[in-house]
């Protein structure tokens, strides 16, 4: 083996070696919360001895579908089917709103355009505590609604951006094509960006659905009622209450991550290629 191959091997091995070390630090907390979502609730917090499997058991998971099944705590798939609903309008309106206003900054001409594209850099950085106390006094009327958890959160000045950036991008001939061809540009828009924005897409929707099936702040301030509260909450009152169920807390978290996770599987592939393209770009 020559000096350069044997120095690209170790290389090479060193790389691996580090990535799996960072892979296990990340990993280890999910697998954490999995194996003692099993375990008997004085055996979860064991330091590493938690990841160890045994006692092994679906206990905590039929006290949490026990638990929360009458008309005094609320009943599970009540949460689930809200943050469901709620996340299932944000992602999909969204995706439609966000990329069509991205389109028209990206890819049209009109006037003001450089000014709203200002505007939304900066709600970009606007942190959403900034303006939770307003938007609770502009949509008060509606509390306790599905309304009211997902019609503030539709538009989105990030999402916007990430559209923007990928559009940006495409080639412009394509375009300038399909124009002399006749087409307008909401043909354009649909026939020819869409289909090649598959990575963006896939992106928006992970990114979109992890902060709408996670949400905590606006929830709390605008819905007090079982029958429209939303998982995090729940799981908030949940672990408030005595005595503290370890075993089931894990339970319930992961039922809550579970959905996130499926989404992210999902649309893994287009994710990592547009990740890839960004990097490439960059």
């Amino acid at each position: 083996m020559s000096a350069v191959k044997k120095h690209k091997t170790l290389r090479q091995s060193a790389h691996y070696t580090a990535l799996s070390i960072v892979t296990i630090f990340y990993i280890s907390p999910i697998l954490y919360m999995i194996i003692g979502s099993f375990k008997p609730s004085g055996e979860v917090l064991g330091g590493l001895g938690g990841l160890i499997p045994r006692n092994m058991s679906l206990d905590n998971y039929r006290f949490v579908f026990k638990f929360f099944d009458s008309d005094a705590t609320g009943h599970f798939w009540h949460f689930y089917m809200t943050s469901a609903f709620v996340s299932f309008m944000i992602v999909f309106f969204g995706l439609i709103v966000n990329s069509m206003a991205a389109y028209s900054l990206a890819r049209l001409r009109w006037r003001g355009r450089n000014y709203i594209q200002t505007i939304i850099v900066l709600l970009v950085i606007l942190p959403f505590e900034a303006i939770a106390v307003p938007l609770f006094y502009i949509l008060r009327d509606y509390r306790n609604t599905y309304f009211v958890q997902y019609i503030p959160f539709i538009a989105s000045a990030f999402s916007i951006y990430l559209f923007y950036t990928f559009f940006i991008n495409l080639p412009l001939e394509i375009q300038e094509s399909a124009r002399l061809d006749g087409a307008s540009p909401w043909k354009i828009f649909i026939k020819i960006l869409v289909p090649m924005s598959k990575p963006v897409f896939a992106s928006v929707t992970i990114l979109t659905f992890l902060a709408s099936w996670s949400a905590f702040l606006f929830p709390v301030m605008m819905v007090d009622e079982s029958d429209v509260v939303p998982l995090p909450v729940e799981m908030a009152i949940f672990w408030s209450q005595p005595p503290t169920d370890w075993g089931a807390i894990f339970a319930f978290g992961v039922l809550l991550v579970l959905p996130v996770m499926i989404v992210f599987l999902a649309f893994q592939r287009w994710f990592i290629q547009s990740v890839a393209s960004s990097a490439i770009k960059g």
